[in-house]
């Protein structure tokens, strides 16, 4: 393992230096020049990013922004390896899950004393908690989005079924009660995409109580799989394998390729993420009629994890305050709402929330800004070592369990034995 992730590094290391020209020279023409890597991958969000850094670039000439593309399918390793290579861009958009180490670690400047207050009051404490390691501020949080049930509107009208609303949710034992009645032979009332079924799971349980890391006296993490984290799991499980109003061809799906089911009346209801509302408008047939409705609801209401994207300043960046200055630029209010009807999610500032444009009942948006004053930090958002634990621990056990394959004391025993086996040692 470490001579294979030695050559990743050293392969990464060697397209970076051909990409960026070796050391990083950010005045050759007298002027300060910041590398800013967006991870923005949907056409109206890349077109805002670069519409932005370009409205700055016009009214700065002695601090240039340069636009790079990133990519969220290998931001984590690909970060680690610039870092480390000492070739890392100033500015690092990311999601605040992906964070903790590099904090940790030394390679993200602590904000605490460069953004401006009109920035800091405007975003929630909720939302900095998500950035917030040991005492300091290691990102901005700035898009975020609620997991949402996409819903085929004539499917549940004709069904007699209460629709639920933000105010009045379903709970998790009515919402399984609603899917078996939507069911009918190859038809299915939900379906549920979880090729990554860590952060869904995790994140939807807040709303049943569930916590699943709980931090000691010592500041050490230790996983405790406890009655609230049983409520998302077991409601799945049961769908799947008992009640038969999900489908299990699905579990290692993404959202994306559940929705020509959905269109096509296989399933009467997926939950999403709230962006996904972009595709469905863009791939649904003409005259397809849907809706956003919330999550369940549980003991702990509404409440819903969530990992904000964030923006982040290197440590060993020479122009910490041009970047941080450019990052306030690009979350003003005005600039924040650009940036979140360019991805299809919700801004974090609060000023920006209040846009008419965020709070129409087309497509949901309304909805979703309901919602954003109930989400909380993900479960897992500062435990060192979470990646290790999601993806050799938590993945396969909740695949398994989820499959039918393996039974509740056994997911039960995986996540915490094995899980704290890994957590320990980024915890000595």
């Amino acid at each position: 393992m470490r001579a294979r992730r030695a050559g990743i590094v050293a392969a990464a290391l060697m397209l970076l230096t051909a990409c960026t020209g070796g050391a990083r020279d950010h005045s050759a023409d007298g002027r300060i020049t910041l590398r800013f890597q967006s991870l923005a991958w949907q056409q109206e969000s890349v077109e805002a990013h670069k519409e932005l850094v370009a409205e700055w670039n016009a009214a700065h000439p002695d601090v240039r922004v340069e636009y790079v593309q990133g990519s969220w399918d290998s931001v984590h390793d690909q970060l680690l390896t610039s870092f480390e290579g000492g070739e890392a861009p100033d500015i690092i958009h990311d999601a605040s899950d992906d964070l903790a180490d590099f904090a940790y670690g030394g390679y993200l400047a602590d904000l605490t004393g460069l953004l401006p207050e009109r920035l800091k009051a405007d975003i929630p404490r909720r939302s900095w908690e998500t950035v917030t390691f040991g005492d300091g501020i290691y990102g901005v949080p700035f898009l975020q989005e609620p997991r949402v049930i996409i819903a085929n509107s004539a499917w549940l009208r004709d069904s007699g079924v209460r629709i639920p609303t933000p105010e009045e949710p379903w709970t998790w034992a009515e919402f399984r009660e609603v899917t078996k009645e939507l069911s009918a032979e190859g038809k299915y009332g939900v379906a549920w995409p979880l090729k990554e079924p860590v952060s869904a799971t995790l994140n939807l349980s807040l709303s049943a109580g569930g916590q699943l890391f709980h931090r000691g006296a010592d500041g050490k993490v230790t996983v405790r799989f406890e009655a609230g984290d049983e409520v998302v799991p077991r409601t799945v499980h049961h769908q799947v394998n008992s009640d038969g109003s999900a489908p299990g061809s699905t579990l290692g799906s993404g959202g994306s390729d559940t929705l020509p089911g959905f269109f096509g009346g296989k399933y009467a209801m997926v939950p999403l993420g709230f962006s996904y509302r972009q595709q469905i408008v863009q791939q649904a047939p003409k005259g397809f009629d849907w809706q956003v409705l919330p999550a369940p609801a549980g003991a702990a209401g509404l409440a819903q994890g969530v990992s904000p994207q964030t923006l982040s300043i290197a440590e060993d960046s020479p122009y910490k305050k041009e970047a941080a200055a450019f990052l306030d630029f690009l979350l003003r209010p005005q600039n924040m709402v650009r940036l979140a009807l360019g991805d299809w999610m919700l801004p974090t500032g609060t000023q920006a929330l209040k846009d008419p444009a965020l709070r129409t009942a087309r497509y949901g948006w309304a909805t979703g800004t309901t919602l954003a004053t109930h989400l909380r930090p993900a479960p897992a958002q500062s435990v060192r070592g979470y990646p290790e634990w999601k993806d050799k621990v938590a993945t396969p056990a909740l695949q398994e369990y989820y499959s039918g394959a393996i039974g509740l004391d056994e997911l039960r025993r995986r996540l915490e034995e094995d899980g704290n086996l890994v957590l320990a040692r980024y915890q000595r």
